[in-house]
């Protein structure tokens, strides 16, 4: 049965620290690309697969653009987005349905609460209920759909392996790793995930963040404009305070966080680092991934220290700050 990076090749990327003890480590693996691309640095096995969960994200929203979507600007953010399901992620996510002449019951993904605290509290208080539209996918689902829509597929059966949509987004998907994927599993979401290895992860994450809106392949142009369209909403991706978003708005990277403790980042002079996090923790990646871009070179310590800073690293002891959760590499 195929399966993750093993124990034996994992090493230390974070550590818990309370009160000046270790309590804790945090073991895993990353690869951090240099700006053209070539392997700069190696943490572990990065060549056993990973599932990328939702650092697969920009990828398969590149799938439904080549496929037909039509999406731009916050659309185009949500279609690559883990949301935090505010009203506001709600209102794009709804305009990408209403602009194919769907709805909210034609998203695949289930229901949920939303991830942001506020929202929450207001639909518990209204006697409100999960629903489909403020899963954090969902924007990725609506952009699926848009797909279909515009290559006349089946909206209702979208997420099936072998529906003509996730066909195409597999093929999209080896294209940008330049690799075959070595398993298929169902994400948290419903749709189909694919396995690989942090170097393809890697690779694809790159090229995605290093592409240009110039350039003469339709693929790399829809990239670009992906990216841009992240960076200058960086709201969409994740949600106000939550750190994707705290990235790109203080650092201009392109980061994206995927569940069980996978994350990709890409710098803005391309430097890219993909890691995944071996218990599932994905606590400490972000502080990771920019600590490893700092390593490199593609980001200044100085302007780095205060993004980590807001980030929710602190160790409490009877309601006081006791310690910290601190990159290792």
């Amino acid at each position: 049965m195929p399966q993750t990076l093993p124990v034996s090749a994992a090493v230390e990327l974070a550590v818990v620290e309370r009160s000046g003890f270790i309590e804790s480590r945090h073991a895993g693996a990353a690869v951090v690309l240099s700006p053209d691309g070539a392997l700069l640095r190696t943490l572990g096995d990065v060549d056993a697969p990973i599932l990328p969960r939702s650092t697969l994200k920009p990828l398969q929203a590149l799938a439904s653009l080549t496929a037909g979507a039509v999406l731009e600007g916050e659309s185009l953010g949500l279609a690559t987005a883990s949301h935090s399901g505010t009203d506001r992620h709600v209102a794009v996510v709804r305009d990408i349905l209403n602009s194919v002449g769907l709805g909210e019951d034609d998203l695949g993904c289930p229901p949920a609460w939303p991830g942001d605290t506020a929202t929450r509290d207001e639909l518990v208080r209204e006697l409100g209920s999960p629903t489909r539209i403020r899963m954090n996918c969902s924007g990725k689902h609506a952009a699926m759909l848009a797909a279909c829509v515009a290559s006349g597929w089946d909206t209702a059966t979208y997420l099936s392996p072998d529906h003509p949509l996730q066909v195409h987004t597999r093929d999209v998907i080896e294209r940008l790793t330049g690799a075959k994927a070595a398993a298929m599993a169902i994400d948290g979401c419903g749709a189909p995930v694919y396995a690989m290895s942090l170097v393809a992860l890697g690779r694809a994450i790159h090229r995605i963040g290093t592409a240009s809106e110039r350039s003469p392949f339709a693929l790399h142009r829809m990239a670009g404009a992906l990216v841009r369209a992240v960076r200058e909403n960086p709201w969409t991706i994740d949600g106000p305070g939550r750190p994707d978003t705290v990235a790109i708005e203080r650092l201009g990277v392109f980061t994206k966080t995927g569940a069980e403790g996978v994350m990709v980042m890409v710098a803005p002079d391309g430097t890219t680092a993909a890691l995944k996090v071996l218990d599932g923790n994905g606590r400490a990646a972000s502080a990771i991934a920019l600590t490893l871009l700092v390593r490199a070179g593609a980001l200044e310590a100085a302007q780095v220290a205060p993004v980590i800073a807001k980030l929710p690293l602190t160790v409490f002891g009877g309601g006081q700050d006791v310690g910290i959760i601190r990159p290792t590499v």
